[in-house]
């Protein structure tokens, strides 16, 4: 055997992926800006309510009244938990009338971050519930049937090459190949048919949309929340508290009204503006996640064209891009890790730019075949495998080999 073929040969050999390939870390079935969002828009809440939890636990009451000079010890202490828990303004009008404005807001603030939370992580289920049963499974079959096609192709050239080299009769070696392209033997319908059938499916893009629209409600109500009720009342750092109550009442000498003061205003203000900020920061990302879905991943789609199984743009099969398909290759380009072929496949589809156009390549075996030699344009005259050392069987027998190579 000469030493183009044995190179060849190792050069096939390099190319495939391994057979037994180590084992799956696990599909990622969120996007890696979709965990950002969810970090940051279920973990803020969170955090905050720490805060504002341990700032009450570690103070007591965050208000401190200021009653006159003749209460005892024990009163002052009951005014301040009473104007804490009651978080009542009385305020006083012109005509001598008593208007009362509750405030409610500073006692429930840190529960309300907990709905909050636990809001902006309802879609998140809502998505991990769905895309478990039809995601994972989709992207699994997908992502086995891409490596495979590239194994196959890389095979299929090693049996070309084979049949080239003991072949007596090369014009009959390249009709059959001409024949076997011309009838698609080369291609494997299989991925090509079920992508195609992605296409006229929905519901992970429905249920994706559902989860980013749920997202933008959210956080519009989040914001009116904090735009309608925390500016009420949050540059009023005094109150006036109604103390005549429980064993004040019969006390005729005390006053009615003591005025008290937020202690934790201040906590209060920069956790409601920290909140808003970051909340309408993540709506211009929810937007360009959800923009996604208007257009393809050409990139990708591209660099898979070199597989004969994937030829969705050159027959120019997609459509409109709302689809499961596009939200598959979206899923795809996350997992581009788990993906063996992306790799060699962007190799060669960078290479294939720098050859000669009238090689006419369009799939990985054009490509393969060509590196080996086999150049089908030129009917394989300056092949190298015209120097093969081995004696070649009769015509009938490379006929033989063609109709193996098409079954293949």
């Amino acid at each position: 055997m000469s030493l183009a073929n044995r190179a060849a040969e190792y050069m096939l050999s390099d190319a495939l992926l391994p057979d037994n390939p180590e084992k799956s870390r696990g599909l990622r079935l969120e996007l890696p800006l979709d965990r950002i969002i969810t970090l940051v828009s279920v973990g803020l809440p969170l955090l905050l309510i720490s805060l504002a939890f341990a700032r009450e636990i570690s103070t007591g009451p965050q208000v401190v009244c200021f009653p006159p000079s003749n209460y005892t010890e024990k009163q002052i202490e009951y005014v301040n938990k009473h104007c804490w828990h009651s978080l009542t303004h009385h305020d006083f009008n012109f005509d001598g009338s008593v208007s009362v404005h509750s405030l409610w807001i500073h006692k429930v603030f840190p529960y309300t971050l907990m709905i909050v939370a636990v809001a902006m992580y309802i879609p998140v289920v809502l998505w991990k519930y769905t895309s478990k049963s039809l995601l994972n499974t989709d992207l699994l079959f997908i992502v086995d049937e891409l490596d495979k096609s590239y194994n196959r192709s890389i095979k299929l050239v090693q049996h070309l090459l084979k049949a080239h080299r003991t072949c007596s009769d090369p014009n009959l070696f390249w009709e059959e190949l001409k024949s076997a392209r011309h009838v698609r033997y080369f291609e494997f319908p299989l991925l090509e048919r079920y992508l195609t059938c992605k296409q006229h499916s929905h519901c992970l893009v429905l249920t994706y949309l559902l989860r980013n629209v749920l997202l933008l409600l959210f956080i519009a109500l989040t914001c009116i929340y904090l735009g309608v009720f925390h500016l009420t009342v949050f540059y009023q750092e005094e109150f006036t508290c109604l103390v005549k109550t429980r064993f004040l009442r019969t006390d005729i000498p005390k006053p009615e009204f003591v005025n008290c003061k937020f202690v934790s205003l201040t906590i209060f203000q920069i956790v409601s503006v920290v909140i808003a900020v970051i909340y309408i920061l993540l709506v211009p990302m929810l937007i360009y996640n959800v923009s996604k879905l208007c257009y393809w991943d050409k990139q990708f789609l591209n660099i898979y064209e070199m597989l004969p199984a994937f030829d969705l743009l050159s027959k120019k099969m997609l459509g409109c891009p709302i689809n499961d398909l596009n939200v598959i290759i979206l899923f795809l380009r996350a997992n581009i890790s788990e993906l063996k072929s992306y790799s060699r496949l962007s190799v060669l589809y960078k290479l294939k730019d720098t050859t000669d156009k009238k090689q006419n390549i369009d799939t990985v075996v054009d490509f393969m075949t060509l590196l080996v030699g086999m150049d089908m344009e030129n009917g394989g005259q300056n092949s190298p495998e015209s120097e093969d050392e081995e004696q070649p069987p009769s015509g009938k027998e490379c006929y033989e080999l063609g109709k193996d190579e098409e079954k293949s």
